[in-house]
């Protein structure tokens, strides 16, 4: 009654929860802004344009370039062979300078790209002559020079091209191969610099972009949400009779694709809103291209009129964001030099400082000035009653495991709930199990990066809920489990059960760190906290409530929350397309327009295996829905709290029906969020992950309070799954290894030590959760999927390889289970396999490989009544006794 009654009063909060948004309105704040600071200048007191600019070794590398001394209208340019370092002093002291060098001729107006091999140099030019050379320069730090390596020429002389790299391949476009802009190509050329390769390195060309050869462009590597790619940007074309045209085109470059076989592999993207020509641009976070400076046009051709009153180029950065398509301003610049390129200091795309080196600010006239930028922060407003909303949800949880606490007697108590869970309360604790902060946030991200290709995935839970209660329950049932691997026991042997209870507290600590992660992304993006921070606050309370709480507690408490979490998701989608010019029309022709809402790729080629092509979708949506149902201790366990067989079927289909409309709401929520996000592109924050993109709109857009309550949810959600991932890892230690070996023990240590298992798990869980905070992982939806491919794949194909078949045994299990992952890995390290089809592999391999095992490994007879679906008596559709061997 108490739990009904806590739901009653947050649900029925919708209506006050609509009136508060009409009231006190949007807290959204301008998110991109940039904080300049002012470092050392370069030792040439005129300053270059067109210099090569790189990292090595944390080292900022300018060499080359050219420029005109004063009076600069009555001199001719002249190029140099300088290179300078400006070098970080010791213990956190100032930059210096200091002379690193010489080039092997006055060089400037190439290509430069910054690689964890070095600076690569490519083509350039002098009043003489435009070259092809290419090389690589890095950083000495014990001589304080600079080392010049040859790399292979590019095919052509090029100047005024631009590139840039993804790891260790650098990519040219190449500019013209004279001092006539009118000569400029389109050609397009890759180079492997690493320093692992054997082949003998040479320049591979890749399709030409499909629009006008150019010099005096831009190009930047970022992620698009679903793969790494290059965006083409600006630039200026000449033709043949003097005719300049100022380009404001944007074409996207899929290296992925090329490697695939596509033939479609560039395509274009929305015009920047001016022309950038000779400006310079960096990646800015995981899905932000970050332009700086850039000259507009305004006044081109008027250089020998204006002379020293041209007033110089635009000073303001622009930014543009690959998943919605769309640019924005990113504030004003302290400089606005153009022929420069911008590097950035370390490998943070946040954090790390952008150094914006020298470089031409009018006509003729250089700059020595090298300005440090960084994206200033920005939070949203999280007032005392958010505070006070999400303190007293997770007060209540604490509160909630202490009064359960009581009611633990013993380890059936503790581990089962006693059996005494209501069918629907055990169902709805299955959904919420699989739901969690997972669904809550990665998904509507997934949906907001990429389109609605993953729903099927979701949805194959409902295809394979017959197989599960047909063909699975009935073990469980009949042998009364307390772990779902005492089943392996009764079936093989006593190994194979420890294999497998092992395997899935491998995989159930990685899953708690996902799920803690995810939780603390929402917490930091609305709260003071850091990251880690917040991990340690989720992990620290989960751990209490758990150890507090046991079964019972849980899954009430999962049961209301999961109705709690979709009514916040439905509210939440509700208040997005609100805000969107235009409601659900516009939503709707927006993101059909943008391809948003596509649903199946057909695609049955040779390398569909490594897209999401229908099929993929399907067996692997199969396979991982599979996993979990039948062999996933977490979901066993809710089978076998209620009390009967029958209530165990309703219980596993309340879970599946749930499942539809859930993930129909949450890719909603992401669509919505992508189609508000396009048409406010200035209130994304490029300091935050894609995955944190709803935690954005509910810290940024939600008015106080309603932030609090619904954040508060995704918390409480979280922390239930995490209570389950501990007691589930703690019954399964408890009865695999302790029980067996330690028979003498009485019922009160096997309790305690229950207890203290949860605290170790979580503190476990917690410090891998604080690993994933420190990487830029591009999506924990892929993360996840990748964890579960890997152990728990196995884990399944042991069960289906006892359950469906009479010839399997304990040494052919064993073989199955270690050549199943084995096979997993080296397909995950060897193959482009897309990763939905990793649990189809390791289920199908540790079958296949189990039973090949047993026909050739000799064993002794064993019984096998009513531990196959041939010899059990009440599994659905079940073979007879006497049906043939299979």
């Amino acid at each position: 009654m108490r739990g009904c009654a806590s739901l009653l009063r947050h649900t029925s909060l919708a209506g006050v929860l609509c009136l508060a948004w009409m009231v006190c309105g949007s807290g959204s704040v301008a998110a991109i802004e940039l904080a300049s600071e002012a470092l050392p200048p370069l030792p040439d007191p005129v300053g270059v344009a067109g210099p090569f600019v790189g990292i090595d070794g944390g080292v900022v590398i300018v060499a080359g370039g050219a420029n005109f001394a004063p009076p600069v209208w009555e001199a001719t340019k002249a190029w140099h062979d300088a290179i300078f370092a400006m070098v970080p002093g010791e213990d956190g002291a100032a930059w210096r300078w200091v002379d690193a060098g010489r080039l092997e001729r006055p060089l400037g107006y190439g290509v430069a790209v910054t690689t964890s091999q070095g600076v690569v140099c490519v083509g350039g030019n002098d009043a003489n002559a435009t070259y092809a050379d290419a090389f690589l320069l890095t950083w000495d730090g014990s001589r304080e020079q600079v080392e010049q390596v040859p790399l292979p020429p590019l095919p052509i002389p090029s100047a005024h091209g631009c590139g840039a790299a993804i790891g260790n391949t650098v990519y040219v476009a190449a500019g013209t191969p004279s001092a006539s802009l009118a000569e400029a190509t389109g050609r397009f050329w890759s180079l492997d610099v690493s320093g692992a390769t054997d082949a003998p390195r040479e320049w591979q060309e890749l399709p030409a972009w499909p629009g006008p050869a150019r010099g005096f462009g831009i190009m930047v590597a970022q992620h698009n949400g679903v793969e790494e790619c290059l965006y083409l940007i600006s630039g200026r074309r000449e033709s043949p009779d003097g005719q300049v045209e100022l380009l404001r085109d944007v074409l996207e470059f899929s290296p992925a694709r090329h490697l695939a076989g596509a033939t479609d592999v560039w395509r274009p993207r929305a015009d920047v809103p001016r022309c950038v020509m000779a400006g310079t641009g960096v990646s800015l976070g995981q899905s932000h291209v970050l332009i700086l400076g850039g000259d507009d046009g305004a006044l081109f051709g008027q250089a020998d009129k204006l002379r020293d009153t041209h007033p110089g180029f635009p000073a303001e950065a622009l930014a543009y964001h690959t998943i919605t398509d769309t640019w924005t301003s990113a504030g004003p610049l302290p400089a606005s030099p153009v022929t420069t390129t911008a590097v950035r200091l370390g490998p943070d795309p946040v954090r790390d400082a952008i150094v914006l080196p020298t470089g031409e600010v009018r006509p003729r006239v250089r700059t020595p000035a090298v300005w440090s930028l960084r994206l200033r922060p920005e939070r949203g407003e999280f007032g005392l009653l958010d505070g006070g909303v999400v303190a007293a949800y997770l007060v209540a949880m604490l509160a909630v495991g202490a009064a359960f606490a009581r009611r633990n007697k013993n380890t059936d108590d503790y581990f089962r709930g006693g059996q005494r869970i209501p069918w629907f309360v055990a169902g709805l604790s299955i959904f919420a199990t699989m739901l969690s902060s997972i669904t809550f946030m990665a998904i509507p991200a997934k949906a907001y990066a990429t389109d609605w290709v993953y729903l099927p995935v979701n949805l194959m839970v409902v295809v394979i809920t017959p197989v599960v209660v047909g063909m699975f329950l009935p073990f469980f049932r009949k042998i009364d489990a307390t772990s779902a691997y005492e089943y392996l026991e009764k079936r093989f042997h006593r190994s194979v059960r420890l294999f497998a209870s092992g395997s899935f507290v491998l995989f159930q600590v990685g899953r708690m760190a996902v799920v803690l992660y995810l939780s603390a992304l929402a917490l930091a993006v609305i709260t003071p906290l850091t990251e880690s921070q917040s991990i340690l606050l989720m992990g620290l309370l989960s751990i209490l409530y758990c150890t507090l709480g046991g079964l019972e507690a849980v899954v009430w408490t999962d049961a209301v929350q999961s109705v709690v979490l979709l009514g916040g998701a439905v509210v939440s989608l509700a208040l997005i397309v609100t805000q969107i010019d235009g409601g659900l029309a516009t939503c709707l022709t927006t993101a059909h327009s943008q391809a948003k809402l596509h649903l199946v790729n057909v695609d049955f080629s040779a390398v569909s295996f490594t897209t999401t092509a229908v099929w993929v979708v399907v067996l692997g949506g199969l396979a991982q829905a599979l996993v979990p149902y039948s062999s996933d201790m977490a979901v066993v366990q809710r089978y076998m709290a209620v009390s009967d067989m029958e209530r165990a079927r309703r219980a596993i289909w309340t879970n599946a029906i749930a499942v539809v409309p859930a993930s129909v709401l949450f890719f909603s929520v992401g669509t919505a969020l992508f189609v508000f996000y396009s048409t406010h592109p200035g209130r994304l924050d490029p300091a935050l992950k894609t995955d944190a993109i709803f935690p954005l709109f509910i810290s940024r857009e939600l008015p106080v309070g309603l932030a609090g309550l619904v954040v508060a949810g995704v918390f409480a959600a979280a922390q239930s799954t995490i209570s389950t991932s501990m007691n589930s890892m703690s019954t399964a230690v408890v009865t695999d290894f302790v029980r067996p070996f330690a028979a003498g023990l009485q019922e009160r240590h096997y309790l305690w030590l229950g207890r203290v298992l949860t605290v170790v798990f979580g503190s476990l869980g917690v410090w891998l959760a604080m690993l994933f905070a420190s990487a830029d992982i591009k999506s924990l939806w892929d993360q996840f999927m990748t964890i579960l491919g890997l152990l728990g794949g196995a884990m399944c194909g042991v069960f289906c390889l006892g359950i469906f078949t009479t010839r399997a045994h304990a040494a052919g299990a064993m073989v199955g289970a270690v050549v199943g992952a084995a096979v997993l890995a080296a397909v995950q390290q060897f193959t482009n396999t897309h990763l939905l089809l990793y649990a189809a592999v390791g289920v199908g391999a540790s079958f296949a490989s189990g039973y090949l095992a047993s026909l050739v490994i000799p064993t002794a007879p064993q019984t096998l009544q009513g531990l196959t679906i041939y010899t059990i008596d009440d599994a659905v559709h079940a073979l007879t006794p006497q049906a043939s061997r299979s």
